[in-house]
């Protein structure tokens, strides 16, 4: 068997116990809690908890504030536009008709096309280069745009920027797949994101400040791109000389914690810790169908994610406040979008369920969609920002739960760095529908859009709904074939390399 064959070969092989500076860590033959096992289920390995949570928080400290910082400047790059076209962006470049949308919309284009490839060299060469790269090269195509003189100018800049950005978001997911086990992943998962959800109510701030620079050479949105793009190309090289390149190799770690590390992965993440990337293997998550209903709920979220990611701005600016107070308007509903989704994650990883919470994202998205909708918002004011609230937490909590729901049922490293490098851009390329859903003419009340948009939100909640109904009847199904119940954590994940089709196999819902 390949896993027992990889763990004889480890150095603990050689060595009964071994210790951190915190105390014991790794116990043999059946002292302490078992963790990974041989094929005839004797116990093998087994980890102290108290050296996990001492490892775990090692991680958290290293890795963790650093993807967050990368993932604002992400965000911030991508959506700066938004904040842009309230203070004369369309002006300055002299923008006609479809031309600002056709701007949103492009980046759409080469973000879908380039990211499985990139995601791949991210698999070969670690993430903990290639995100760096992709940072420095996003951070040029906003800077930059200081530069740009009209439309064309513009619409080639963002047909790069969809390039560099592309398989960042998966990236980062695969990458902390290999640092923290299944039942870990959502809450760490949801630190990282909520950097979008900060960094849209940042850019909110940041523009306030920007747009009271007074100046006779540049128009005032410039001066965004500038402070943006230089902070971003600064920290991309920080991040290439500061992140490992996985858990069982991290240089900041001693012999004995990266043993713990990896063991950790192979009981309870991949069927085979750090494995090369194989073409052919790893495409084969595509014969399963339940891949293809996951890529269905991500294009039923990408239309309400990119609807407000893209889009808030202009929705709060229908309660009518003027430029500056509508980006400081935006700040409130993004806050309470970021904090949603941590409850929202660290909830699933207590609870172990994943889909009820993906569930109740695309329900608050339907509901702040139709509130918007169906009230006079003039004369309800109160109630039509409070909808605004609930369009935020409805799009951030389900785009984490949902990536992180999905890579807990695939244990073949080269699998789920495939799946997630199409899934998450499929979900953004749903932001060329609406880029071209919130016409001008529509405005304010931008009623086909947010109808439309609320349409894709409660398909999303019945395809998931679906779904992990699926799931429960077919563990079910299958502990009755077995004549026992098997909990996902009774098994290890070194067994699990051909995922359903394995005996053993069991959904982590």
């Amino acid at each position: 068997m390949e896993s027992d064959k990889r763990s004889q070969e480890s150095p603990m092989s050689d060595e009964k116990q071994l210790t951190t500076e915190n105390g014991k860590a790794i116990e043999i033959e059946g002292r302490g809690e078992p963790v990974v096992t041989t094929a005839d289920g004797s116990t093998l390995a087994s980890i102290s908890p108290a050296a996990e949570r001492a490892l775990t928080r090692k991680f958290d400290l290293r890795i963790l504030p650093v993807l967050a910082i990368m993932y604002l400047f992400n965000s911030l790059d991508k959506s700066n536009l938004g904040n842009a076209k309230t203070h004369g962006l369309e002006k300055t470049l002299g923008l006609k008709g479809h031309d600002y949308n056709t701007i949103l919309s492009v980046f759409f284009v080469p973000y879908v096309l380039t990211a499985p490839f990139l995601g791949i060299l991210g698999k070969q060469y670690g993430p903990n280069r290639v995100l760096p790269l992709m940072m420095f090269t996003f951070g040029c195509c906003t800077l930059l745009v200081t530069a740009a003189k009209n439309f064309a100018g513009v619409m080639a800049l963002r047909w790069f920027l969809g390039m560099s950005e592309s398989a960042f978001f998966p990236l980062v997911i695969y990458y902390q797949t290999t640092f923290y086990r299944r039942g870990e992943l959502a809450r760490r998962l949801a630190i990282f994101y909520a950097a979008q959800s900060i960094a849209s109510a940042f850019g909110g701030l940041l523009a306030f400040g920007v747009f009271q620079i007074k100046s006779e050479t540049l128009a005032e949105w410039r001066y965004l791109f500038i402070i943006e793009g230089c902070c971003t190309i600064l920290f991309s090289f920080f991040a290439f000389f500061y992140l490992p390149q996985s858990a069982s190799t991290a240089k900041f770690l001693s012999p004995e914690d990266k043993e713990l590390a990896y063991f950790r992965m192979q009981v309870d993440s991949s069927s085979i810790v750090n494995e090369k990337f194989n073409f052919r293997e790893s495409f084969k998550i595509f014969k399963e169908w339940t891949s293809w209903l996951i890529l269905a709920i991500e294009i039923c979220l990408g239309v309400p994610l990119q609807s407000v990611q893209l889009f808030l701005p202009q929705i709060v600016a229908r309660l009518g406040y003027d430029a500056v107070k509508t980006n400081l308007y935006t700040v409130a509903p993004n806050i309470s979008g970021a904090v949603m989704l941590l409850v929202l994650a660290f909830a699933s990883d207590y609870t172990r369920w994943r889909f009820p919470f993906v569930a109740l994202g695309f329900l608050f998205t339907f509901l702040g969609m139709i509130i918007y909708v169906g009230i006079d918002v003039k004369q309800q004011l109160n109630v039509a920002y409070f909808a605004c609230f609930m369009m935020t937490w409805g799009t951030s909590a389900p785009s984490v739960l949902l990536d992180v729901w999905y890579n807990n049922n695939i244990a073949h490293e080269g699998r789920r760095v495939v799946l997630t490098s199409i899934g998450v851009p499929l979900a953004n390329l749903m932001g060329v529908v609406s880029s071209n859903i919130f016409q001008n003419k529509d405005a304010p009340k931008y009623i086909p859009a947010l109808a439309t948009t609320a349409a894709f939100g409660v398909t999303g909640l019945a395809l998931t709904l679906l779904l992990g109904a699926f799931m429960i009847f077919d563990n079910a199904r299958r502990n009755s074939k077995a004549g026992r119940k098997i909990e996902v954590k009774d098994i290890p994940t070194e067994r699990l390399r051909e995922g359903p089709r394995a005996e053993e196999f069991r959904w982590f819902y």
